[in-house]
Parts: structure tokens; C-alpha cells; sequence
């Protein structure tokens, strides 16, 4: 039987569009699983947490001690 008129390309097309189907179907399901939550922090608890990576990132010696001053400058305004 020839499928009005499509012959032995019906089966491949139908492949093809389902394969795009499928993808379709796995990028909406990705972008919808993300959380897009981000915490909240008082500025007095935001400002402490800054601080303590500035301690962490000086004692890794990854920042100077006149960059951390500087930091801590900018934190106190």
C-alpha cells in the first residue's frame, strides 16, 4: 500500500518528527526544573557572611592585606 502517495519515506518522516518531538519535550522539561529562589539576607547578616569569605579568601592568601582593608572600608559606608 502506498500511503497517499509517500511510499517508504513515511516511516522516516514520522521518525524525524517524533524525534523532535522528543527534544522539544526534554528542553521545556529543563528550563522548567530550575529553581529560580534566591535567599534573602538582612543587610547586617549579608555584610557579616561578606566578611567571613574576605577571612577565608586572605588566609588561602588569594587577596592582599591592603585589598581586604580596602574591602572592609567599602563594607563599612
Amino acid at each position: 500500500m502506498m500511503w497517499f502517495g509517500w511510499g517508504f519515506f513515511f516511516i522516516p518522516v514520522c521518525l524525524i518528527f517524533g524525534a523532535i518531538a522528543i527534544y522539544f519535550l526534554v528542553v521545556s522539561s529543563r528550563k522548567n526544573c530550575h529553581s529560580h529562589y534566591t535567599p534573602r539576607f538582612s543587610n547586617a547578616n549579608s555584610a557579616s557572611r561578606a566578611r567571613e569569605i574576605m577571612a577565608e579568601r586572605y588566609a588561602r592568601g588569594e587577596i592582599a592585606k591592603e585589598e581586604i582593608l580596602e574591602m572592609k572600608k567599602e563594607l563599612d559606608r
